[in-house]
C-alpha cells in the first residue's frame, strides 16, 4: 500500500462516484474505499458491485458495511470504533481479506495492531469538515509515534491537502487521503496525480540521501 488512498464521497462529488473512481484509478490510485452513509442496502449493493468491477487493478474496500463487502466479494473492509470488533470481522471474512481500522489515539492504535489490523487509518490529522464525527485533530505527532513503534501501513486522513501533504508523508504515512481536495476538484485525475507526485518526490529524495 503506497500513494493516494481514494475514498468515495457522494456529497462533494461533482461528476459522480463512478466517474471519480475511474479517474482516480487512471491517476494510479491503488486503493479504493467505498464509503456511503445513506441509501438502502439494495442501492449500496448495486453501486458497490459496479465499483468492484472498476477496480480490477486496485484494492477495493468497503467502509463499515461488512454485509456489502461480503455480497460483492470486496478485497476487504475498513472499520471504525463504532463498528463490529475487528476479531469478529476477521471471522466473518474469507482468509486473506484486508481489514483496516481507524485510530484516533495511541491506545486505539495498539489495540488495532494487537487484534490483527492490516493497516491503520490515522486521523483526523488536521481539522476537517468532510466527516462530521471526525473528532479533534490528532496532529502529525500521533502518526510519528505509531510509525516509530509499528511497521504496518499507515493512511493519513483528515484535513490533508497539497500544502501540508509533504509533512504528513515525511512523518511516516505510506498513503494519504484528501477527500475534499480531490473529490471536490473539477479534475479528479489531475488532483490525484498531484498527490501521487509528492510520493514520487519523497522517494527520490530518500534515495538521494
Amino acid at each position: 500500500m503506497k500513494g493516494y488512498y481514494f475514498i468515495t464521497e457522494h456529497r462533494l462529488s461533482l461528476a459522480g462516484v463512478m466517474s471519480d473512481t475511474a479517474n482516480a484509478l487512471k491517476a494510479g490510485a491503488t486503493v479504493v474505499q467505498y464509503r456511503r452513509k445513506s441509501g438502502s442496502s439494495a442501492a449500496l449493493y448495486a453501486e458497490a458491485l459496479e465499483l468492484r468491477a472498476l477496480c480490477r487493478s486496485a484494492l477495493f474496500l468497503v467502509n463499515d458495511r461488512i454485509d456489502i463487502a461480503l455480497a460483492v466479494d470486496a478485497d476487504g473492509v475498513h472499520i471504525g470504533g463504532d463498528d463490529l470488533p475487528l476479531p469478529v470481522v476477521r471471522r466473518l471474512l474469507k482468509p486473506g481479506k484486508v481489514i483496516g481500522a481507524t485510530v484516533r489515539n495511541w491506545d486505539e492504535a495498539v489495540r488495532a495492531v494487537d487484534e490483527g489490523a492490516d493497516y491503520l487509518g490515522v486521523g483526523p490529522i488536521f481539522a476537517t469538515a468532510t466527516k462530521e464525527d471526525a473528532g479533534r485533530p490528532v496532529g502529525i505527532e500521533l502518526l510519528q509515534e505509531i510509525r516509530k513503534e509499528f511497521k504496518l501501513p499507515l493512511v493519513a486522513i483528515g484535513g490533508v491537502n497539497l500544502a501540508n501533504a509533504r509533512e504528513v508523508i515525511t512523518a511516516g504515512a505510506e498513503m494519504i487521503c484528501a477527500i475534499s481536495a480531490v473529490v471536490g476538484a473539477p479534475d479528479v485525475e489531475h488532483a490525484v496525480r498531484a498527490f501521487q507526485n509528492l510520493f514520487a518526490e519523497n522517494e527520490y529524495a530518500r534515495k538521494e540521501k
